[in-house]
């Protein structure tokens, strides 16, 4: 049986309340949240954290499609980013799929029909001028979904039964290259396309399934037109309680992620036979028709989408308008960043995108980024490997002396002007502080006291939550698991 295998999703953790763009401007705005991407994140950084959740558990792949409108790079390819953040094999080919709100669609049917197993990663950063409709009900985040034949150890959770679609060239929203807000046409003409082409491509892939519409238990509908949508769904549901969307309120709509991000919530929603009807609006109308298997029963998500949906903190719209450039705000009086450099890059690609790390074998001490000589022993490359799968801190057997002597580490690469690095270690500082916090009852308020500077510190880099993470090992490589 060839189907959907796992399918996660990644909620950026800042949230920008609408009443606050028309609070600052006495315009725009609206009801709800949006999810806002940090100043450091971009399409491909979400795209990434999205599919560490889908392959969590050491899921196998054998090809990466990523689909995004907003991509990082142009020309080079993002996939291949991806890829090298997962630390997948060589053979593993990594694939840009189009630049459209409709190529994660093409992403996903080509990997369904396609050989071996495959990774579909979308992501999307939405934007918008300020008090425009768009800034206010958009939002980023990302979706992956793992596709392939099941195994008993990696079983499908979801099989296609069929799919439909309906194509028709016309304006309803439209960027030029380059730019960075898009330009939308009037809304009932699009409204009127999307009503005739969302019922031809629902028809056919209940058709292509051999159902009926009673026997379709949920109902997801994704599109920029809202309005649309909204008629979509009225007409198509016939009035019975199939509609799942409990993330848009949270989330605005995600754009090229959405659709992905609205099925991944269904799925962890959903219980065995349930039959499941996903379509998608953009320049055309796209619709498939999965039936969840009994193996959803037993299948839990690494880091369900309720869960990061619940939460979040707010962000000041002011450092939104910043974090998206609309504003121009003093820089940190920080060293200047060194120049990219292909070679170094690629040299370092383990740790610069994999997050991989060192520890020595003869303290246990671990480097980030990964150190060549033992401090020990002066021993040369003999640490092992110690990988990360999310920013994080260090948990374990720690005392106070690992704790600054990361504190140590962070302002040294200050003064190197390594930002990333002095993030990280104040990070790890922290994290080991509300270790000792928990272990130790006596010195439990000096060690969170430790910790709150430390976080103060990795503030500065503006992070935005930390980790927790253990440290196991795998097949003889030490891996950070999430908590």
């Amino acid at each position: 049986m060839r189907g959907i295998i796992t399918a996660a999703g990644y909620v950026p953790y800042r949230r920008l309340e609408g009443k606050q763009i028309s609070a600052f401007f006495g315009s725009g705005g609206g009801r709800g949240t949006r999810t806002v991407a940090s100043h450091d994140e971009d399409t491909t950084t979400m795209g990434v954290e999205a599919a560490r959740r889908a392959l969590a558990g050491g899921l196998s792949v054998d090809s990466v499609r990523f689909a995004t409108p907003t991509p990082a790079y142009v020309d080079k390819n993002n996939a291949s980013t991806i890829h090298a953040a997962l630390r997948l094999p060589a053979t593993v080919g990594a694939y840009d799929v189009g630049g459209s709100l409709r190529s994660w669609t093409g992403a996903l049917l080509g990997a369904l029909d396609g050989p071996g197993r495959g990774l579909v990663v979308t992501a999307d950063l939405r934007d918008g001028l300020p008090t425009s409709a768009d800034e206010a009900s958009c939002g980023d985040a990302a979706a992956a979904v793992v596709v392939g034949e099941g195994t008993d150890e990696a079983p499908v959770i979801a099989e296609l039964l069929g799919r439909g679609a309906a194509t028709d060239e016309f304006l309803d929203r439209w960027r030029s290259p380059g730019d960075t807000r898009p330009r939308l046409w009037e809304e009932r003409f699009g409204e009127t396309r999307y009503a005739e082409l969302s019922r031809a491509a629902y028809a056919a892939a209940l058709a292509d399934a051999g159902i009926e519409a009673d026997a379709v238990d949920r109902l997801v509908i994704s599109g920029m037109h809202a309005r649309a949508v909204k008629a979509a769904g009225a007409k198509l549901s016939a009035g019975r309680d199939i509609l799942a969307d409990e993330v848009t309120a949270a989330t605005g709509q995600t754009g090229g992620a959405h659709a992905l991000l609205l099925l991944a919530a269904a799925l962890e929603a959903a219980g065995p036979s349930e039959v499941i009807v996903l379509l998608n609006l953009a320049d055309g109308a796209d619709a498939l028709v999965l039936r969840t298997t009994d193996a959803i029963a037993t299948t839990r998500p690494a880091d369900p989408i309720a869960g990061q949906v619940a939460t979040g903190a707010p962000l000041p719209y002011a450092k939104f308008l910043s974090w998206r450039g609309a504003v121009t705000v003093e820089p940190p009086r920080r060293p200047s960043p060194d120049r990219v450099s292909s070679t170094a890059a690629w040299r370092n690609e383990d740790w610069k995108f994999g997050f991989v790390g060192s520890k020595d074998p003869a303290t246990g001490a671990i480097s980030m980024p990964p150190a060549r000589v033992s401090k020990a022993t002066g021993d040369v490359d003999a640490a092992r490997d110690v990988r990360f799968n999310n920013l994080m801190n260090f948990v374990g057997d720690s005392d106070y002396d690992e704790v600054t002597a990361l504190m140590d580490v962070a302002r040294q690469h200050e003064v190197d002007g390594d930002l990333m690095g002095r993030r990280i270690h104040w990070l790890a500082a922290a994290g080991v502080s509300l270790q000792l916090a928990a272990d130790d009852e006596e010195d439990t308020a000096k060690f969170l006291e430790l910790a709150g500077l430390c976080m103060s510190e990795a503030d500065r880099y503006e992070h935005d939550v930390l980790v927790e993470d253990f440290i196991e090992v795998v097949d003889g490589e030490e891996v950070a698991t999430e908590a």
